[in-house]
C-alpha cells in the first residue's frame, strides 16, 4: 500500500472545495478533483473510500475547525458582554478569512442527503454546553439553545458575505450587531 502525503492530501482538499463551490457537488467528479489537486485518481482513494466518504470527511473536519476557532477565542474569566462580542468577531473574521471553505461548510451543511451520512462532530456539542453554562450561570437569558446559536451566528454570516460594502461600513454593522445581541442576550442588560 503507497505512504500518504500530507501535502497530497491538501491539496486534494483545496481541490475538493475549489470544485464543489464551481461546479456543485454532481459536477466535481473524483477525475476533475485529482486533475485540479495535480494527483492521480487512484491517489485520491489512498486518502478516501469514494467520492461522498471525502466530501463526508473534508466537511467534519473544517466545521470542527471552525467550532474551534470560535471557541478558542473566549477564557473562562469573561463576562458575558464579552463572550457574545469575542464570538461574533471571531465568526465573522472566520467567514472573512476562510470565505471559500464556509461556503462549503454552508453548501454541505444544507444538503440533507450528505448531511445524513455525516458522524458526530464534538463542537456543536461543546457550543451548546458552553451555551447551556452561561444559562445556568444566568448570564444569558433562558432561550433554547438553537434560538441562541441562530441569534448569535446567522446576522453575522449576512454582514460577512456581503462584498458590496466598505470593511468599514462592515465594521460598523458588526459593532452594531454585537450592542443588539448583547441586549438581547444577556440576563439584565
Amino acid at each position: 500500500m503507497r505512504k500518504k502525503d500530507d501535502e497530497k492530501q491538501r491539496c486534494i482538499k483545496t481541490a475538493v472545495v475549489e470544485l464543489i463551490l464551481k461546479e456543485g457537488f454532481q459536477g466535481a467528479s473524483i477525475s476533475k478533483i485529482a486533475h485540479a489537486a495535480g494527483v492521480s485518481p487512484a491517489t485520491v482513494y489512498i486518502y478516501y473510500e469514494n467520492k461522498d466518504a471525502m466530501l463526508r470527511d473534508i466537511y467534519q473536519e473544517y466545521a470542527e475547525d471552525t467550532f474551534q476557532y470560535l471557541l478558542e477565542c473566549l477564557n473562562p474569566n469573561m463576562e458575558g458582554e464579552q463572550i457574545i462580542e469575542e464570538l461574533i468577531r471571531s465568526y465573522y473574521s472566520y467567514i472573512v478569512e476562510n470565505q471559500e471553505i464556509f461556503h462549503f461548510i454552508e453548501q454541505f451543511s444544507t444538503c440533507p442527503a450528505l448531511q445524513s451520512g455525516c458522524g458526530f462532530i464534538k463542537g456543536p456539542g461543546n457550543l451548546n454546553q458552553l451555551l447551556t453554562d452561561l444559562k445556568r450561570r444566568q448570564i444569558l437569558n433562558n432561550y433554547s439553545n438553537d434560538n441562541l446559536y441562530a441569534i448569535l451566528f446567522s446576522p453575522v454570516k449576512t454582514i460577512a458575505v456581503k462584498r458590496c460594502d466598505s470593511e468599514e461600513a462592515a465594521k460598523d454593522r458588526l459593532n452594531e450587531l454585537i450592542a443588539i445581541i448583547q441586549k438581547a442576550l444577556i440576563r439584565g442588560y
